[in-house]
């Protein structure tokens, strides 16, 4: 059995992200999409959870994680937390991806492990990486459309940032709508104040030229 080397503390942000074993697609279709983020929100939470007595205005109490920004790709996903509690963040991620898990497998009738090994983690703590991070997680889904887009040196900047902005399964969505539901930003610096910003910062990105 896979152990983890990073140690979680209250009070620190975190890199968390894993993906389906051996690279497998683990959201197929628009409904395991929205039963993750459904997850997300009412896993974070001190009180235990019988998935099948939670509805969709499920009051959860308090969280043991803040979410600051997070993003779901086919194979896999990203998720940056800042560690509330003791253990908050392991048991969180614990429910979360056993709750998924079991859905998951339920659903499409297999058995087996879904994802590959133990969620891996980064402890975030430069100015540096979280900016960095930002701009990582929310640009993913350019994938979707372009695999290459960044050694794409005729790649259409402008049709990508549209692309990741109209994304569904990111936390960009609720910073563009200014809605947040898992998403808390409060705790997490606050590099970006409206959606100019948002959008700037991820132009910059998309039309930066590396080669």
């Amino acid at each position: 059995m896979a152990l983890r080397k990073q140690v979680f503390a209250p009070g620190e942000f975190y890199h968390l992200y894993n993906r389906g074993t051996e690279k497998r697609i683990i959201f197929l279709d628009e409904y395991d999409y929205r039963h993750f983020l459904f997850l997300m929100y009412i896993c974070n939470s001190e009180k235990s959870i019988t998935l099948r007595n939670v509805g969709e205005f499920f009051d959860r109490g308090e969280t043991i994680v803040d979410i600051g920004i997070f993003c779901l790709m086919p194979n896999h996903f990203h998720i940056l937390a800042y560690e509330k509690i003791e253990n908050g963040i392991s048991t969180y991620m614990r429910k979360l991806l056993t709750g998924y898990s079991m859905y998951f497998n339920k659903k499409y009738k297999r058995t087996g492990k879904l994802y590959e090994g133990v969620f891996k983690s980064i402890h975030a703590n430069k100015d540096t990486y979280f900016k960095y991070l930002y701009s990582y997680v929310h640009l993913n889904p350019a994938k979707i459309i372009d695999k290459n887009w960044r050694e794409n040196n005729n790649r259409n900047s402008a049709s990508l940032l549209k692309y990741v902005f109209s994304y569904p399964y990111s936390s960009l969505k609720e910073y563009k709508d200014k809605k947040f539901r898992i998403v808390n930003p409060l705790p997490f610096p606050a590099y970006f104040k409206n959606l100019i910003d948002h959008k700037k910062e991820l132009l910059e990105w998309l039309s930066f030229d590396d080669a």
